[in-house]
C-alpha cells in the first residue's frame, strides 16, 4: 500500500525530528520533508504535493495560518492539520478558515495523533476534545452578552481557575491588561466575588 505524504511545519528542532519519528513509524504515512518555517515549506509544495500537512501554529515569520492560506492556494487538495499548545476557540475558527482540517494540541500522545491522521484519510476533521468543547461552547454563548470578546476570553479562564499570571501567558497580554479586563467584568456583571461572576457567567450563558 502507498503510504500518504505528509510535511511537518514545526520550528521546535526536538518537536520536528519527534513527529517525524512517530509518522514514519506507522503503516499509512511517511514524512517526505520537514521544514522551520511556513515560508520554506510554502516554497516546495509544487514540487512535493504531500497529503497532509502537520502546521504548528506559532511559526518564525509567517504564522500558522497564513501557511495554510498559502498552501491551499499552491496545492487545494492538501489537508492541512494545526498542532499548537494554544486551546484558543477563536485561533480554532481561523485555522478552518484558512483551510484547516483539524486542530491537534501538543498534549495529544502519539496514538492521538496517528488516529487524528487517519481519521482525515476517512473525510473527518480531528480536533482535540477540548477544542472541541470549547467550539460547542462558542456556539452556545448567550448573543445579548455585555461583554468584549476578549473580556469572555478572560471570565473563561477565570472559571477554569486560571491565575492572573497564567491568563496573561495563555492570551498574550499583560498581566495588568487582565486586572483591567477583569474589573470591567465585575462592574458589567454586576458582582463582587469569584464565585459570583462564575455562577452569574453560568447562569446567563455568558461562557
Amino acid at each position: 500500500m502507498f503510504k500518504k505524504k505528509l510535511i511537518i511545519i514545526e520550528d521546535n528542532e526536538d518537536l520536528r525530528k519527534s513527529y517525524e519519528l512517530i509518522i514514519n513509524g506507522s503503516d499509512k504515512f511517511a514524512v517526505k520533508a520537514t521544514y522551520e518555517s511556513g515560508e520554506a515549506a510554502v516554497q516546495e509544495i509544487r514540487k512535493i504535493q504531500p497529503d497532509l500537512a502537520l502546521v504548528d501554529l506559532e511559526l518564525p515569520g509567517i504564522n500558522g495560518i497564513e501557511t495554510i492560506k498559502r498552501i491551499k492556494e499552491i496545492s487545494p487538495h492538501t489537508e492541512a492539520v494545526i498542532l499548537t499548545m494554544y486551546e484558543d476557540p477563536d485561533l480554532v475558527f481561523d485555522s478552518l478558515r484558512a483551510g484547516a482540517t483539524g486542530y491537534i494540541t501538543k498534549s495529544a500522545d502519539f496514538m492521538e495523533l496517528i488516529n487524528a491522521l487517519e481519521d482525515i484519510l476517512k473525510g473527518g476533521a480531528p480536533m482535540s476534545s477540548r477544542i472541541a468543547r470549547m467550539v460547542i461552547s462558542k456556539f452556545h454563548i448567550n448573543p445579548n452578552s455585555p461583554l468584549t470578546d476578549r473580556e469572555t476570553d478572560v471570565l473563561r479562564l477565570i472559571a477554569e481557575g486560571r491565575s492572573y499570571s497564567q491568563i496573561s501567558e495563555e492570551l498574550f497580554i499583560a498581566k495588568e491588561t487582565v486586572k483591567s479586563h477583569t474589573k470591567n467584568i465585575y462592574t458589567k456583571l454586576k458582582v463582587n466575588t469569584k464565585s459570583g461572576v462564575i455562577s452569574k457567567a453560568k447562569g446567563d450563558n455568558l461562557i
